[in-house]
């Protein structure tokens, strides 16, 4: 497989140290409060890269890891009145929800950082051997230029950050470039003992010390957000590597771009933020995970209601196929979706192996669709084509729902049944040729949001 690797800037064969075993750390949230579209987007690309070396017969062991101690987090906590455990406990339910409902699988590890404080207490001391860390004004600090390839990552040097960065005034700092890894304690926020004193880790400590512990020193890949290169990024090799000794932390660096609203940058400040569970109030979880994976990783996705509307109604007519095909019931597990070598496999193996072309795999299943509709069309039978919609599907984490529940959306069960009158009574009135009375209840249903579908079996319906 090819990925595009950021440390390099070059397309490069995904490696692994071990064979047939790839070590994956993704940088998961900072649970202080609901996830946004943003975040959705990196776990569903994760997810999907995951899902589709798994079914390539690569054996992966994924960490993901959980923020649950941070300056945000105390400052919501405070503006909640309520303890820094109890805000995380529940923001983090909120997140196993959210990744659940849009078909992420749960990482093989997902470590919190307030579990981990003495692995990076360990570490700290680590880098005081090396005379990377000293002890400042009670906090404890990196020591930046001590550490030989910083920017490497970023392709920043350390010229450039001197005169281009915005950097804190602290004068317990040698130099403004560096960062600190642990703080010292203050009054009303969760704190730990430590050979420096009562504090807590820096936001980067975390991710170097979870890593290395699941992990290894040295691992073959990690990924998260495009914002997270710098500094977030480069001081995790920093730490680790001038802890380690090794010339690398990771061998491979993946990262997902932004997701714009509207054309314009993500951002609290324009008022153009969407939670994941806002999203899914209005539109299904499949059709929210189709738009995440419909453009390349690396590049933005704009998010809009235009776009969004346009990946339910995709994700509609995919559904509308399998139901034509007379599919009942959710997917079966499929433990090989890559089994069978035919010409729609290949292509859409080839298309993931290139670089996680989601896009490319995508338009293989809308390929599929539309041979399945040109058989059934012809009268013929395309169980082949069916079967592989939904086996690929799954790759994608599509398709596993079944037809007619998907279509029908959030309607329950009295609401189906006059839903089904109507129907007989339009499927009477046009035997009848009262065709004034059948285009009535069709305006009636669609302005309750029902799409009626009729064809060669009689009258479906949908949600639109």
């Amino acid at each position: 497989m090819l990925l595009f690797n950021t440390l390099t800037r070059s397309l490069e064969p995904l490696q692994t140290l071990e064979p047939d075993h790839l070590k994956l750390y993704v940088c998961g949230v900072t649970v202080y409060d609901l996830s946004h579209v943003g975040h959705a987007r990196v776990m569903a690309v994760f997810d999907t890269l995951t899902r589709h070396l798994r079914a390539s017969g690569t054996r992966v062991t994924y960490v993901r890891n959980i923020t649950d101690i941070d300056d945000k987090i105390i400052k919501r906590a405070a503006e909640r009145g309520i303890g820094c455990q109890a805000l995380t406990e529940e923001t983090t339910a909120y997140f196993q929800q959210d990744m659940a409902a849009i078909g992420c699988l749960p990482p093989d590890v997902e470590p919190t950082a307030t579990g981990h404080i003495d692995e990076m207490i360990a570490l700290v001391q680590r880098l005081e051997t090396r005379g990377l860390a000293y002890v400042g004004g009670g906090d404890v600090f990196f020591r930046v230029r001590k550490f030989q390839g910083y920017g490497s990552l970023s392709g920043k040097s350390l010229d450039d950050l001197q005169a281009g960065e915005r950097i804190e005034v602290n004068p317990h700092k040698e130099d403004p470039l560096d960062f600190v890894l642990w703080k010292s304690a203050k009054p009303g926020e969760p704190q730990w003992d430590s050979p420096w004193g009562a504090g807590r880790p820096g936001w980067h400590l975390e991710c170097s010390a979870m890593s290395m512990r699941y992990l290894g020193e040295v691992f073959d890949l990690h990924g998260g957000g495009m914002d997270l290169i710098f500094p977030h990024h480069e001081n995790e090799i920093a730490q680790s590597c001038g802890a380690s000794g090794h010339q690398h932390l990771a061998n491979h660096w993946m990262h997902v771009g932004f997701l714009r609203i509207n054309e314009e940058k993500m951002s609290k400040s324009l008022g153009n933020f969407f939670t994941i569970r806002e999203v899914l109030a209005h539109y299904p979880a499949e059709a929210l995970r189709l738009l995440l994976l419909s453009a390349h990783y690396h590049g933005p996705l704009d998010y809009s209601e235009g776009h969004m509307a346009q990946a339910a109604a995709g994700m509609e007519r995919l559904y509308a196929t399998l139901r034509r095909t007379g599919v009942v019931g959710a997917a079966a597990a499929n433990p090989d979706p890559y089994r069978t070598n035919d010409a729609w496999t290949a292509r859409f193996k080839a298309a993931l192996d290139g670089d996680l072309n989601t896009a490319e795999a995508m338009a293989v299943l809308h390929g599929l669709a539309h041979e399945i509709n040109k058989q059934l069309d012809a009268g013929q039978s395309p169980t082949a084509e069916v079967e592989a919609l939904r086996r690929l599907g799954s790759i994608l984490g599509l398709l596993q729902s079944d037809p007619e529940s998907y279509l029908r959306g959030d309607a329950d069960a009295d609401e189906a049944t006059w839903i089904e009158g109507l129907i007989q009574e339009r499927n009477q009135a046009r035997q009848e040729r009262n065709w004034g009375r059948a285009d009535e209840i069709r305006k009636l249903l669609a302005d309750e949001g029902v799409v009626l579908e009729d064809g060669p079996g009689g009258t479906t319906w949908r949600k639109g």
